[in-house]
């Protein structure tokens, strides 16, 4: 079953998301438009990084290959994303496969174009410690998110959806802008759709998550944060699993 590593924050960003507009703009001035139907492949792990692609519409998950089978879920990432930047840096192969979850556009520069700008803007490179910063924490995030127990997992997974994708509509309810099935979620929190189902069905019944046309809704999202942290008691917890 495919799972994404559950996580207190988002993603962290590519330090291309945080450069100054100028120079973001300055950067993709040239670049190519490719466009990707829902389960189209951007690129596998392992591929040679030729360039790296900011996503302007649509949605992607990053993803690797588990060693006992199946995928592991990185991360889904929406518009302003930028993807494949470290391999244009380091010339290592790509580290996850990125697939198009929705019909997808994105920009894409090439690992030429990119150096050449950086010899003509080298401050571009300063943006790398932020990455590195962001990626670290993330290493945190998610040696943390294994001691969380089943409802917590679930929460953080709908709590990491809101901050990306959520639209505030008052009164701390919080409506995720893509449809998202019980399936997605459970590959989010790494656990078995059943269980996922008996959560929300308890949250339901709290008022705490709410579901119309395919569109959920947090209705008390502080609540849900409290939810997310429910860790297992250290009498419970199994050892960890070799990655």
């Amino acid at each position: 079953m495919a799972r994404v590593m559950a996580k207190s924050s988002p993603p962290p960003e590519s330090f291309l998301d945080a450069l100054p507009k100028e120079l973001s703009q300055a950067l993709f001035a040239e670049a190519l438009t490719i466009a990707l139907s829902a389960g189209q492949a951007l690129f596998s792990a392992g591929a040679k990084g030729d360039g790296c692609y900011r996503v302007e519409k649509g949605l992607l998950k990053a993803s690797v290959a588990e060693p006992g089978g199946g995928e592991r879920i990185l991360a889904v990432l929406g518009p302003g994303s930028v993807v494949g930047e470290l391999s244009m840096i380091d010339d290592a192969p790509r580290s996850a496969s990125i697939v198009a979850l929705r019909e997808t556009k994105l920009s894409f520069i090439s690992s030429a174009a990119f150096k050449t700008f950086g010899e003509k803007r080298p401050e571009l490179y300063r943006y790398l410690t932020t990455l590195l910063a962001q990626r670290l924490r993330y290493t945190n995030d998610i040696v943390a998110a294994s001691f969380l127990s089943l409802k917590g997992r679930v929460a953080r997974a709908l709590l990491n959806l809101a901050d990306q994708f959520g639209r505030d509509v008052g009164q701390g309810r919080i409506v995720l802008q893509h449809k998202i099935s019980q399936s997605e979620i459970a590959a989010m929190a790494g656990v078995a759709r059943e269980n996922v189902s008996r959560v929300l069905h308890d949250w339901e019944e709290r008022s705490l998550v709410t579901r119309l046309a395919g569109y959920y809704c947090l209705e008390d999202k502080e609540i849900l944060k409290r939810e997310a942290e429910d860790y297992v008691p250290a009498r419970q917890r199994s050892a960890p699993r070799t990655q």
